[in-house]
């Protein structure tokens, strides 16, 4: 007998992710193909926060000196890119590196990610997010850059602005950022099945959709 899963409750995926994470990018794409293919199986997707390096200051670093910092060089830091472009070209990203000119802490990034969820444009405002970052090179730590991307994924950018001069959920997005960690992501993007599997890393769409496919079956056969 076939099941319908579509009649059951949707399959949860919290993606754990960081903005300024290229893989994130290209896994938001994987799981975006994979989710094509499921036509069949309910998915909520929820975007959870996550920071590479929580060290940055508020204001962010320059760009070259964060690229001395952690890779050595520019020139060890092209070598790893080259990998990155080439993978986020299969998924039709135009990873453009070179115009990036600050490293972001990305703490009010995660809080307007937040925020979208509330209005319903969560998945708007990541990509928004990640297309400034990655393809325009845009300051993430700028407010007005922030704003203005609020407004972009369809919020009020009146009171996206307003909260962001606030020190609204700081708190529970920094605590969120601590469960992650608590409960083992070392490292993302991690989509995290119904509370119960964890598929780490930018798979390729069909490792996704299989992991649904077999959440939703296995919902299925407890009903």
């Amino acid at each position: 007998m076939t099941v319908d899963t579509r009649a059951l409750e949707p399959v949860n995926v919290d993606v754990v992710s960081d903005v300024m994470c290229p893989w994130c990018y290209i896994g938001k794409r994987r799981l975006e193909a994979a989710l094509a293919k499921l036509d069949d199986v309910d998915v909520r997707v929820v975007w959870r926060p996550f920071q590479l390096d929580p060290t940055l200051p508020a204001d962010g670093k320059d760009r070259a000196q964060y690229l001395s910092e952690k890779f050595g060089g520019p020139d060890r830091a092209a070598q790893i890119y080259e990998r990155v472009s080439a993978e986020g070209a299969r998924e039709d990203i135009p990873f453009a590196f070179d115009r990036i000119t600050r490293s972001p802490n990305t703490l009010d990034a995660h809080r307007l990610i937040r925020w979208a969820a509330l209005e319903g444009v969560q998945d708007a405002m990541v990509e928004r997010l990640f297309r400034l970052y990655f393809i325009e090179g845009a300051d993430l730590t700028d407010r007005a850059v922030l704003v203005d991307a609020a407004r972009d994924a369809g919020m009020d950018g009146a009171v996206a602005e307003r909260l962001l001069s606030s020190d609204a959920d700081l708190a529970e997005t920094e605590a969120e950022i601590v469960h992650a960690q608590a409960i083992g992501v070392t490292g993302v993007p991690c989509f995290i099945l119904d509370n119960t599997y964890a598929v780490a890393g930018a798979q390729p769409a069909h490792v996704l959709e299989t992991a649904i496919r077999r959440a939703a079956a296995e919902r299925s056969a407890t009903r």
